[in-house]
């Protein structure tokens, strides 16, 4: 079985590669050892949306008044999580026909690099077979990262995937770690009426954010009954019981929580032990695997994308990074007509998925001064925004971020309602380098919570009609 390129996984990064192969002519395979799609599709950014918008609808049901409209039920949590397992079929199962569409070889199985140009992959009933490759694309994607101090065991001490398919819902819950995935499952799970607590080993939530996202964040949770543990550390876990003891360090001191289940999110880590890497001497540096621009590693006609390589470990990160590697591919063998571009690291949004939601971009206001800029901050409110109001959804706000010498945009932060949706015009923006003067010239509809940036602008230029 000899192929143009291969690659090792279909997650976003993997089955986006290949497609991307297919169209430039190249014969293509993937190989998958568990379902199309991988952890986004399967396990990650698809159900966990699904199970977030059950929460989102409980929500509604309980303030159902608020709109006019009485309203009452109860959330039946086997149909949530079999509601969510559906949207996750649909979509692997989208995956499948895209294969067939572009042409390309599904091959299942466990694949792992034999030699140069060759792979073996052993199906599930043990039988091998060698795959044949000029070039060997490896997204291989990541997995929940784990602490010896509380090992995953499944059933009282989770990851993410566990998380998802919960037999009943528990009664309360450690949640270990507040980034995205910590913080959506922390809303999910409060949301259906679990006691959560929130345990962060840094000073602050979501930590990767905007020191104003953070604060804003921490205090909705808290409003809606979260309990949240900064500057502390799980030192241990006992589930010698019916639940979970977690012995937590404080900075005032050792207390212990008590829990039905304890869910370790404290991120992820790369899926590259046992696919042939030291057999060809690739590199590898803190659990990944080294790339240049182009995702080429230090063996000649092997690359890496996605989670298994430095970059952020984002699904729309690895989709791109696996087009720009097969494109560099294809303009080295002259079947595509000019070098790709490649990723710019610092124009990545990030998207979590709570309630507020959280989107940002760019430098945060810190970054931005610790890089010798002078900034230009504006902040606007959702609770001006006559959009946000008819939702009924004031919590939040947005926040940009300009340098006040040329006016480049720097960054964007926001928290609220629908906010993921609306961080693709400072992407662009950044990208087109368009400064604060075009985007206030540029018409936003009305009413919308996406205007709420251009009012943002407005006041970081002293030039605010709505506030």
């Amino acid at each position: 079985m000899a192929y143009d390129v291969v690659v090792l996984g279909s997650g976003p990064g993997g089955y986006v590669a290949a497609i991307r192969a297919a169209q430039l002519g190249f014969k293509t395979a993937v190989i998958e050892k568990e379902s199309l799609g991988g952890i986004c599709l399967n396990w990650g950014c698809i159900p966990t949306k699904a199970l977030l918008k059950s929460a989102q609808v409980n929500e509604y049901i309980k303030h159902a008044k608020d709109f006019g409209i009485e309203a009452n039920g109860a959330p039946q949590f086997d149909a949530i999580i079999k509601r969510s397992r559906g949207v996750a079929d649909k979509m692997s199962k989208g995956v499948q026909f895209l294969m067939k569409k572009n042409k390309i070889d599904v091959i299942m199985g466990f694949g792992k690099l034999a030699a140069k140009g060759k792979l073996e992959v052993t199906d599930k009933d043990g039988k091998k077979q060698t795959v044949e490759a000029k070039h060997i694309i490896i997204a291989t994607g990541g997995r929940s990262r784990q602490l010896p101090s509380m090992p995953i065991d499944g059933k009282k001490i989770i990851g993410y995937r566990e998380a998802m398919v919960l037999p009943e819902m528990p009664k309360s819950m450690i949640v270990v770690g507040s980034g995205a995935i910590g913080v959506e499952f922390a809303y999910f799970y409060n949301s259906m009426g679990t006691k959560v607590t929130i345990v962060e080993f840094l000073p602050r939530i979501v930590p990767v954010e905007d020191e104003e996202i953070s604060k804003e964040l921490e205090k909705q949770y808290k409003k809606s009954g979260i309990t949240i543990m900064t500057n502390s550390e799980v030192t241990s876990v006992d589930t010698a019981g019916n639940g979970v003891k977690a012995k937590v360090k404080t900075a005032t001191g050792e207390v212990i929580l008590e829990a039905d289940v304890l869910l370790s999110a404290i991120g992820v880590a790369a899926n590259i032990e046992g696919i042939g890497l030291e057999e060809l001497g690739i590199k590898t540096d803190k659990g990944r695997i080294m790339v240049d621009k182009y995702g080429q590693t230090n063996v000649p006609g092997v690359y890496a994308i996605g989670d298994c390589s430095p970059g952020q470990a984002l699904a729309h990160v690895a989709s791109k990074e696996g087009i720009v590697c097969v494109e560099a591919i294809a303009y080295n063998e002259k079947k595509y007509h000019h070098q790709p571009e490649a990723i710019d690291y610092n124009n990545i949004p990030g998207c979590t998925y709570c309630v507020p939601e959280i989107a940002s971009v760019g430098y945060t206001e810190k970054q931005a001064k610790e890089a010798g800029f002078e900034v230009k901050v504006g902040k606007f409110p959702l609770s001006a925004s006559g959009k946000a109001s008819a939702a009924g959804h004031t919590e939040g706000f947005i926040k940009v971020i300009f340098d006040a010498k040329y006016g480049e945009w720097l960054g964007t932060h926001m928290i609220g309602y629908n906010v993921t949706e609306m961080i693709s015009e400072t992407v662009t923006a950044r990208k087109l380098e368009t400064t604060y003067h075009e985007v206030l010239n540029a018409i936003h509809p009305h009413p919308t919570i996406s205007e709420s940036i251009k009012d943002a602008i407005e006041v970081a230029y002293g030039e605010a009609i709505h506030i």
